[in-house]
């Protein structure tokens, strides 16, 4: 291989290099802006989000963010942070997402659909807020989600059978809500205890395996 042929294949790997960078530094923004919008959404008295700087390559360097080795964001812990607002669609796009803590806080409004897009999300932790609206069915496709805890909320509607296909999912716990219906027994709902359900008033007792679900109550 001649000098020009040497220096065409440097030029190709240095080209190659780049375009991999520049692909890195646009999903790192992607997940930013994503993050920043979700930030855009909420009252912060206590200035937990201050180094949230949408102006950064990415949000690596945020506080209660952590990524990866490759700068994708796979944990948001925002738990008991004392903030008051809304969830965003915009946070199912943090496609490599584990752990969404949001526990503790006063969270209102609804769960949006597009948390369904969260095909690695292990932990979902919504507890002891003010959501309402119904759980959305669109939770059924988080496929490595185990823990899904929505406890002490103002939820409303049945539980998805959705959920029941889930077959990581290991702890459901929606005590204290207003759901309605039954609740589910079969796939991941065989092992979950009864009082994970307890004081939703409008929800009735267990299915009964080879019975049409009698959700008349909501």
């Amino acid at each position: 291989m001649g000098v020009a042929g040497e220096f065409a294949v440097i030029l190709l790997v240095l080209s190659a290099m780049v375009l991999m960078l520049l692909a890195s530094l646009a999903s790192s923004n992607s997940e930013g802006d994503a993050l920043y919008a979700f930030r855009r959404s909420l009252s912060d008295p206590e200035n937990v989000l201050q180094s949230w700087d949408p102006t950064l390559v990415n949000p690596c360097t945020w506080f209660h963010i952590t990524c990866n080795q490759d700068n994708r964001v796979t944990r948001l812990d925002l738990g008991n942070s004392n903030l008051l607002g809304q969830l965003v669609p915009e946070l199912g796009k943090l496609e490599h997402l584990q752990y969404l803590e949001l526990y503790k806080n006063d969270i209102q409004g609804t769960i949006p659909s597009e948390l369904g897009n969260l095909k690695n999300l292990i932990s979902l932790d919504l507890y002891n807020n003010n959501i309402s609206g119904s759980i959305p069915p669109a939770l059924g496709k988080m496929k490595s989600l185990v823990f899904l805890r929505l406890n002490d909320n103002k939820l409303s509607g049945r539980i998805p059978r959705e959920l029941s296909a889930v077959r990581s999912l290991k702890v459901v716990d929606v005590s204290n809500n207003n759901l309605c219906g039954t609740i589910p027994t079969t796939g991941s709902f065989e092992h979950i205890p009864l009082n994970n359900f307890e004081n939703n008033p409008r929800l009735e007792g267990p299915e009964l395996l080879g019975l049409a679900s009698y959700d008349t109550n909501c």
